[in-house]
């Protein structure tokens, strides 16, 4: 398989995770207010709310789980605190809102599932899972 080919296919994979990681939220309550958000500092696969928590979801699909929950990695938890911070500057609306970052970790043929609170803004270095 070519390299072009593996990325289409890596694509669409991530991008179906992010709809499943979506409609899971959904059923647990959440409203979605942005998917697949651009902002100057990087991109934000989905941005919920649920009462008085806003929620940045960061979404990845690996063969499995456990490979999943392995890759986020320190750059791109700190392009996600970047990106979060520069959403809510656009959503004064929203600036009372405790924040979390969560983590969806996706495997066919497994359902997903959610880290909540995964990191803190205030965590070191790596992923704090709970």
């Amino acid at each position: 398989m070519s390299e072009t080919r593996k990325r289409q296919n890596a694509e669409r994979w991530g991008r179906q995770a992010e709809t499943l990681a979506a409609l899971l939220l959904q059923l647990q309550g959440w409203s979605i207010l942005d998917r697949r958000a651009r902002t100057g500092a990087g991109e934000i696969d989905i941005v919920a709310r649920r009462g008085r928590v806003l929620a940045f979801v960061e979404v990845k699909a690996r063969g499995t789980i456990d490979s999943a929950l392995g890759a986020i990695t320190p750059r791109q938890r700190e392009r996600l605190l970047r990106a979060a911070a520069v959403w809510r500057r656009r959503r004064a609306d929203l600036a009372e809102l405790e924040v979390r970052f969560d983590l969806v970790v996706c495997a066919p043929w497994r359902w997903p599932r959610i880290q909540k609170a995964a990191f803190t803004a205030e965590s070191g270095h790596g992923l704090d899972l709970i």
